[in-house]
């Protein structure tokens, strides 16, 4: 498809979508290229504004473009998905299965005791050992989340000990330390960067933030791990799938979703 068939019964605005997607594969457009304005569009292939604009904002809300106010429209930078609900993964699993490379530069890993927070998260008394890691983690190079884990010391106190560089935590703690991860609690809220937040992940003050809160449960129902994930919202979006009550893969799923 080149040009809109006036004959289809398919909207023209997703006839140009289909049209630009086919043109942006066929050209090798990448990140930051630009695309045509609205008013070329409109011409090249003889359509109203109101069709370019419903083409792009839904092209926008699937991360493909990314429009700059008073700039133009470009090629948007690949967002990396996580999944919150139907299987509990982290992000390491995560970015690996859209091939990507994740790599963690751990600015803290020690054993600390637990605050009331963390305490009340893990079940735990005030004071108790944990073990607190605070990784900054790129994606292809680009600094991409802050996470700050804490888990119970007893747990796997060997962590203390190992490289999380480039491995993944979820596949450490139970292919070694026999910590299995059953079910989880995951919340997302939307922030604005502090200062010392936007520095670390190189956006500015004041920029979006999602801020994804998990706490795992292990066999027996016992938390295993908690963690907060600062992610940057330009690059970050959460997939979730939903099932009615009552449904075999509602009654099944090890994973919900807690707004607060």
């Amino acid at each position: 498809m080149s040009s809109i068939d006036r004959s289809s019964p398919v909207p023209f605005y997703y006839q140009l979508k289909l049209i630009l997607l086919e043109e942006i594969s066929k050209r090798g457009m990448r990140p930051g290229d630009r695309l045509p304005g609205d008013h070329e569009l409109c011409a090249t292939y003889e359509v109203s504004r109101t069709v370019v604009r419903q083409t792009l904002a839904e092209l926008e809300y699937e991360g493909v473009i990314e429009r700059v106010k008073g700039r133009g429209t470009f090629i948007a930078e690949p967002k990396t998905s996580e999944g919150l609900v139907q299987s509990l993964t982290g992000l390491f699993e995560d970015v690996a299965a859209r091939g990507s490379h994740l790599r963690s530069e751990v600015r803290k890993l020690a054993k600390v005791p637990a605050d009331l927070q963390v305490a009340t998260q893990l079940q735990i008394e005030p004071g108790t050992d944990v073990i607190a890691i605070e990784r900054l983690r790129f994606v292809d190079g680009e600094p991409w989340v802050l996470t700050i884990t804490h888990i119970p010391y007893e747990l796997a106190p060997g962590l203390l000990d190992e490289d999380l560089t480039n491995q993944s935590l979820y596949a450490l703690l139970e292919e070694k330390y026999q910590v299995k991860l059953v079910r989880g609690r995951r919340s997302v809220e939307a922030v604005v960067a502090s200062a010392g937040l936007a520095r670390g992940l190189g956006i500015k003050r004041g920029d979006p933030v999602l801020v994804l809160r998990s706490v795992s449960l292990g066999e027996e129902s016992r938390p295993v791990e908690a963690f907060v994930a600062f992610h940057r919202g330009d690059r970050s979006r959460f997939e979730v799938e939903l099932a009615r009550e009552g449904t075999a893969a509602a009654a099944a799923r090890p994973l919900m979703i807690v707004v607060d």
